[in-house]
């Protein structure tokens, strides 16, 4: 049974993330973390970022030390967004070969 200790580290900073931080959670899109707690799992403690979503009203518990291997990132910045824009709306390069010939590329 886990066991919930209400110990909250205020604006601490783990694998790069910080409270009120705001990060993107794969499944669920752009998430603000609200705390970080430890919780006790099976005998072994835990720290788990609480991160809170509103579009969905919805609250997660990620541990700290799987934050990076599931998808966990910081936003973009926006310079590198921009770029990224400019690259779509971009003109599109047609090739003028053979589509066996592109294939193997």
């Amino acid at each position: 049974m886990a066991t919930i200790t209400p110990q909250k580290k205020s604006t601490a900073a783990r694998h790069g993330f910080k409270t009120g931080e705001y990060i993107v959670y794969p499944a669920h899109g752009v998430g603000q973390i609200v705390s970080i707690d430890e919780q006790e799992v099976a005998g072994h403690k835990l720290e788990l970022f609480v991160i809170d979503f509103q579009k969905d009203k919805m609250r997660l518990k990620v541990p700290v030390a799987k934050a990076t291997s599931i998808g966990m990132r910081k936003l973009s910045e926006e310079d590198y967004v921009e770029r990224a824009l400019k690259v779509v709306q971009g003109r599109a390069r047609v090739k003028r070969t053979m589509w066996s010939r592109r294939a193997q590329e």
